[in-house]
């Protein structure tokens, strides 16, 4: 789901937009690329849908076939009547199962990755990110209802859910911060970013510290405001976003280090979203802000997180990238190499996917579904 400030925003384009960029004609399946045999078959992309339009849809690459296809959930699940839901929120690929988090629609959607049938479903209220181990996904949950003005919503702690990946039943949950985000698992801990992004006036600035065993809260580790991403790197470093309030508290990137239990790097580096690769972390952004009404100037960083520093101010090397309105989401195919780029466009039209060779080169380029952002291989 996009920062807040993108929520009034998208519902003021849902007047404004003309009506021949709202209506675009788009094949279920085209063919892209020559085909490409790895260990990597293709990948999926969520695309999350504008709150309240009930339109989350999910398409599919084919590496072995080099053909796209588009919102592929209805014809392999025709009994779905709301097909996906509200606002598709992240993504994952476990064992034979394809994990889809429907944030407002309150669920979980349980997918066989080969036949894309729907095996089952876990209910998670105002759920947002999932990780898995040994067995287990992780959901992290805002709990309370989805609401900006509702004084019980800001006040609500939020959870995370322990589910078996086989029975597909949720067996724990760890209360910890307002509104939690993203989660990672490292060195026998959950770490969870929590946001309190309901509340402006009091936003959180922590990341939760779960112990993996007893499934419960040990700390908390104040680092910035409304946190929204947290992954781990090898060395056990945390890197974690802080959104900012969206006026003169920017976005950042933080290192956090936790074996020396301290923030070792903090860098100016917005972030609408990220990925790690090996030693490098991919982040795109467009930075809302409230005091000039718009998004900043993207950016398309790579940071060496053994250096803890960027070392590529824009990975996209053939200027292809004025033509992206909003980056959006990022992926990085694990052997290929290959860069993926979403453009989420105005928010209330379908989006753009762009795949860049290693090199930052525009290989190919295909419409998407409405804001599409979450990319997991298989």
């Amino acid at each position: 789901m996009k920062p807040f400030a993108y929520i009034s925003l998208a519902l003021l384009l849902l007047f404004t937009a003309c009506r021949e960029e709202d209506i675009i004609y788009i094949p279920e399946e085209v063919e892209v690329a020559k085909p490409v045999f790895t260990s990597v078959q293709g990948f999926f992309l969520l695309n999350e849908g504008n709150m309240g339009s009930n339109k989350a849809t999910l398409d599919y690459y084919n590496y072995r076939t080099g053909r796209y296809s588009r919102d592929v959930f209805p014809k392999f699940n025709p009994g779905q009547v709301k097909e996906m839901g509200d606002v598709g929120n992240d993504l994952g690929v476990y064992g034979d199962k394809l994990y889809a988090v429907i944030n407002c629609s309150n669920k979980v959607d349980v997918l066989n990755k080969m036949s894309l049938k729907k095996v089952g479903q876990i209910d998670i209220p105002n759920c947002r990110y999932i990780q898995f181990y040994k067995g287990y996904a992780y959901v992290s949950s805002y709990v309370g209802p989805v609401s900006l003005t509702d004084e019980g919503a800001k006040k609500q702690l939020g959870a995370v859910f322990k589910v078996d990946t086989v029975t597909l039943q949720v067996v724990d949950t760890c209360v910890v911060g307002r509104q939690p985000d993203g989660l990672t698992i490292a060195g026998g801990k959950i770490y969870v970013a929590n946001s309190g992004g309901y509340d402006a006036e009091n936003y959180e600035n922590t990341v939760s510290v779960i112990d993996i065993e007893t499934f419960r809260e040990e700390e908390k580790i104040p680092i910035a405001v409304n946190l929204q991403y947290c992954m781990s790197d090898r060395r056990g470093v945390l890197w974690i976003s802080s959104r900012g309030d969206y006026f003169e508290n920017i976005s950042h990137l933080y290192a956090y280090d936790t074996r020396k239990r301290r923030i070792v790097a903090t860098l100016n580096c917005p972030v609408n979203n990220m990925w790690m690769d090996g030693d490098s972390l991919y982040v795109v952004s467009a930075e809302w802000s409230y005091i000039s009404g718009e998004n900043k100037s993207s950016t398309y960083k790579i940071v060496d997180t053994r250096l803890l520093q960027v070392v590529n101010d824009c990975f996209i090397t053939d200027g292809s990238e004025k033509n992206i309105h909003v980056p959006y989401g990022v992926a990085v195919n694990p052997v290929t190499k290959e860069i993926l780029v979403t453009d989420a466009w105005n928010y209330v039209s379908p989006g753009w996917l762009h795949c860049y060779d290693p090199s930052g080169k525009l290989s190919w380029s295909i419409r998407t579904g409405d804001i599409p952002a979450h990319i997991a291989f298989f």
